[in-house]
């Protein structure tokens, strides 16, 4: 064999080579990375005021994928939902009402009752929210795995009071860390 073959024989095995060395990284990358993005923690990035003050437009927050599978969701909980009218679009609301309960709104209030009339709550949510009023005048009843949601930003927000219930098969998962703006990060309740 002559030098020049053996120089290009050389070369097309060192790029053959690269090549391989490429390839192997991809697929462990991808073996790595989709995984975790499919079932465990995803990206969202939030679009709207609905959710201000808390959440604002244009935050990236990375959402929790796995507690739910775990535990329900609970009251005060961000979650993360494909709109039940639309599930191409995807929502962020704080729920307000778990299975099996009465959601009242009424004078600005909300009153919060399980099975057992008994046993009703004027809902306080004075740790996320500061001089909140809720407009409306409804009274919701859930059913086992529906969720009643709302923004935080009440008059602005497109929830449960205007498209219904959140079914729980719907919520992709919580909110689990603000990552953008760099000088609101932080880990989420």
């Amino acid at each position: 064999m002559t030098q020049e073959k053996k120089t290009k024989v050389s070369g097309f095995k060192y790029w053959l080579g690269f090549v391989w060395e490429i390839l192997k990284i991809v697929v462990i990358s991808l073996a790595i990375v989709v995984p975790i993005r499919y079932f465990l923690i995803q990206p969202f990035y939030v679009q709207g005021a609905s959710m201000e003050p808390n959440f604002l437009d244009g935050d990236y927050l990375i959402v929790d994928e796995i507690s739910y599978r775990f535990e329900n969701p609970q009251r005060g909980d961000v979650v993360i939902f494909k709109y039940p009218l639309d599930p191409s679009q995807f929502f962020i609301k704080r729920i307000i009402g778990l299975p099996g309960e009465t959601v009242k709104i009424e004078e600005g209030r909300i009153f919060i009752s399980g099975n057992d009339e008994t046993k009703k709550i004027i809902l306080n949510e004075s740790d996320y929210l500061r001089d909140v009023y809720t407009a409306g005048g409804l009274e919701v009843s859930l059913k086992d795995g529906e969720y009643f949601v709302l923004g935080d930003n009440r008059g602005s927000s497109s929830d449960s009071r205007k498209w219904g219930t959140l079914p729980s098969g719907l919520i992709i998962g919580r909110a689990w860390v603000r990552a953008w703006p760099f000088n609101r990060l932080e880990v989420l309740n």
